[in-house]
C-alpha cells in the first residue's frame, strides 16, 4: 500500500505540503497531522484519486478548503479540523460517496451546510463542530442512515432539528447547540437510544 505517513515528524513551523504530492498518483494514505504545517491546502492533491485516507488535522493550514477534494472518490476518511481554514464547505464534498468520517471542526467555516453532504451515505461519522456555519440542518441529513455521530455543535444555526434526523436509527451522539442553548426538536422524545449533549422538548 502506497502511503506518507509524516506525522509530527516537523519539528518547526514554516512547512507547507509541497504541491508535487499531488504527482503521487498512486498514492492511498496521506499523513501529515500534527505538523505545524501552514499555508493553504494545495489543490493538486485532488489529482490523488486513488487515495483512502487524507489526514491534515492539527496543522495550521488557512485557506479555503479545494473544491477539487470532490474528485478523490476512493476516499473514506477525510480529517481537516483544528486548522484554520476558512470559506465555505464545499458542495463538491457530497460526492465523495465512499467517505466514512468527514471532520471539519475546529476551523473558521462559514456559509450554510450543503444539502449535498445528504448523499454520503456510507458516513458513519460527521464533525462540523466549532466552526461560523449559519442556516438551518439540511433535512438531507437524514438519509445518512450509517451516521454514528454527528456534532454540529457552536456555530451559529438556527431553526429546529429535523424531523428526518429521527430515522437515524444507528445515531449515538448529537451535538447541536451553542452557549448552552439547545436547538428546539422536531422529532419528539425518545426517537434516539443514546444521545449525548442535548435534550429533547416536551
Amino acid at each position: 500500500r502506497s502511503n506518507i505517513p509524516l506525522e509530527k515528524s516537523y519539528p518547526g513551523p514554516g512547512n507547507r505540503i509541497p504541491r508535487e504530492f499531488g504527482s503521487l498518483t498512486n498514492l492511498e494514505l496521506l499523513w501529515l497531522h500534527d505538523n505545524h504545517l501552514t499555508g493553504e491546502i494545495p489543490r493538486e492533491l485532488g489529482s490523488l484519486t486513488n487515495l483512502e485516507l487524507l489526514w491534515l488535522h492539527d496543522n495550521h493550514l488557512t485557506g479555503e478548503i479545494p473544491r477539487e477534494l470532490g474528485s478523490l472518490t476512493n476516499l473514506e476518511k477525510l480529517r481537516l479540523d483544528h486548522n484554520g481554514l476558512t470559506g465555505e464547505i464545499p458542495r463538491e464534498l457530497g460526492g465523495l460517496t465512499k467517505l466514512k468520517q468527514l471532520d471539519l471542526r475546529n476551523n473558521g467555516l462559514t456559509g450554510e451546510i450543503p444539502r449535498e453532504l445528504g448523499s454520503l451515505t456510507n458516513l458513519e461519522s460527521l464533525d462540523l463542530g466549532d466552526n461560523h456555519l449559519t442556516g438551518e440542518i439540511p433535512r438531507e441529513l437524514g438519509s445518512l442512515t450509517n451516521l454514528e455521530s454527528l456534532d454540529l455543535g457552536d456555530n451559529h444555526l438556527t431553526g429546529e432539528i429535523p424531523r428526518e434526523l429521527g430515522g437515524l436509527t444507528k445515531l449515538e451522539y448529537l451535538r447541536s447547540q451553542r452557549d448552552g442553548r439547545v436547538l428546539s426538536v422536531e422529532a419528539g422524545p425518545g426517537r434516539w437510544a443514546r444521545i449525548f449533549g442535548w435534550r429533547t422538548s416536551r
